[in-house]
């Protein structure tokens, strides 16, 4: 189940902290509770994704962007992600969460997210995100207009342009050339 108790949790801690630029990083902190475990009695990498969401609504509405996009009526979605796990969180960990805008392109903005522990970085994870309406995807530069930001996006780090590169590449539909398989 989503965890809405702890992301309004999380909204209500945060309602009336400092306003952030949007290249600021937004720290929270967070336990790791034994409904979050998988089978292997460590945090589940799935609910790892489930987990993000709760820094990134709170930095959403920080930078500003909550309110642009309740102002326009927008949208906010996933459009993709990368994940890099390196260590274990196990039941009753407490760790710290980072959250920080990357930049914008010509359709998506980027968000990087990193859990800490002991001064240890446990995971990280880079997120393309887009605002939509009606129409589909609304360009990242109306958005950073209407969220008051008249700067352009710092240039994008090489590791993100390359994933975005490589992303390009995939194949879409996946798996288009398989046959289905017919069900009982």
């Amino acid at each position: 189940m989503y965890p809405f108790l702890r992301l309004a949790k999380e909204m209500v801690k945060f309602r009336n902290a400092p306003k952030l630029g949007m290249l600021d990083t937004h720290v929270s902190h967070h336990i790791c509770w034994p409904w979050d475990l998988d089978p292997f009695v460590e945090l589940n990498n799935g609910r790892t994704l489930t987990l993000y969401d709760l820094g990134r609504l709170p930095f959403v509405k920080r930078i500003g962007l909550w309110g642009a996009l309740r102002a326009n009526g927008w949208g906010i979605t996933v459009a993709g992600c990368s994940v890099r796990y390196r260590r274990r969180v196990r039941v009753f960990h407490r760790f710290e969460m980072r959250t920080r805008s990357i930049g914008w392109d010509h359709r998506f903005m980027y968000t990087e997210q990193s859990m800490w522990r002991n001064g240890e970085c446990l995971n990280h994870i880079l997120v393309r995100t887009a605002a939509t309406d009606a129409g589909g995807i609304v360009a990242p530069a109306r958005v950073v207009a209407a969220m008051g930001q008249p700067d352009p996006s710092p240039t994008l780090p090489d590791w993100v342009g390359g994933w975005v590169s490589a992303d390009a590449t995939r194949p879409w539909p996946p798996m288009a050339d398989i046959e289905p398989v017919p069900h009982p």
